[in-house]
């Protein structure tokens, strides 16, 4: 069995994340396919992200994920909302952050991100003022 690193695009991340979702090989993500893998690691917590999900997509293509442009990059956008919107409706382990799923994926859309976040500040950090302050 070969790792899931040693599909193009995927790395210890990746990987860490699809053994989450029990998928531990490379051949059983083959096997499961994009979307299938996809919805499983978000059915294990995993928070959705558009460039992860395409990048898994022209990775079992054997493609760099900077290959996805124009009319494909709409079609792997509709699939991946469509994914999602069924993630969604469908029972999951809680995220780490412990927020509902609507709740973490419209925050995400708008920009602002959820509590815990590794990457980027809250909207308000981001404009100087501190955790908590109002923006009014």
């Amino acid at each position: 069995m070969s790792a899931i690193r040693t599909i193009r695009n995927l790395g210890p991340k990746s990987e860490a994340t699809f053994a989450r979702a029990g998928i531990t090989s490379a051949e059983e993500l083959r096997s499961m396919g994009a979307d299938q893998a996809y919805l499983a690691a978000m059915r294990a917590g995993m928070r959705p992200h558009f460039i992860g999900y395409y990048a898994l997509v022209l990775g079992l293509q054997g493609r760099p994920w900077t290959d996805c442009t124009g009319s494909e990059k709409t079609a792997l956008r509709k699939q991946f909302d469509a994914l999602c919107r069924q993630g969604l409706t469908t029972p999951r382990a809680a995220a780490s952050d412990g927020l509902p799923d609507a709740l973490a994926t419209f925050l995400d859309q708008i920009g602002v991100g959820t509590p815990g976040q590794s990457q980027g500040q809250s909207l308000g950090q981001s404009q100087g003022q501190s955790p908590g302050q109002s923006l009014d």
